[in-house]
């Protein structure tokens, strides 16, 4: 349920190393967090070229249960965002780990993804 290969957050949303853009991180929310929030109706994502900082609200999903940040995993750049979600918002729900990931970010330090949880260790959050 939770791939070992990304690494992930305690706000529930998960990083995968490499992105797709050179050295960028791409960034996305759980199969456990879209389980919570339900049916998404709008995403809000940050611009490519805006800053952001770890820990810091950079974005919103708004589902019919309720609105709730993204927030992001470390600090960098965007640069790039799933246009995709402006007129299919529910592939966040329909493939999390794929089709719907939210946004790419060059970190501004590379190691700072290494400080994130791991599969075993975000389950195990879960389940505490």
């Amino acid at each position: 349920m939770y791939p070992d290969d990304l690494k992930y957050t305690a706000e529930h949303e998960w990083v995968r190393v490499p992105g797709e853009s050179e050295g960028s991180i791409r960034i996305g929310i759980t199969q456990f967090a879209q389980d919570a929030l339900g049916d998404i109706v709008y995403v809000s994502l940050p611009e490519v070229g805006d800053s952001v900082d770890a820990g810091a609200p950079c974005g919103e999903l708004e589902s019919t249960k309720s609105v709730s940040d993204i927030f992001a995993p470390v600090s960098g750049e965007v640069v790039a965002r799933n246009d995709a979600l402006d007129a299919t918002p529910e592939l966040v729900n329909n493939d999390p780990y794929g089709g719907g990931w939210l946004f790419e970010l060059a970190p501004s330090e590379a190691t700072d993804v290494d400080g994130l949880l791991d599969a075993t260790a975000y389950q195990a959050g879960l389940d505490a």
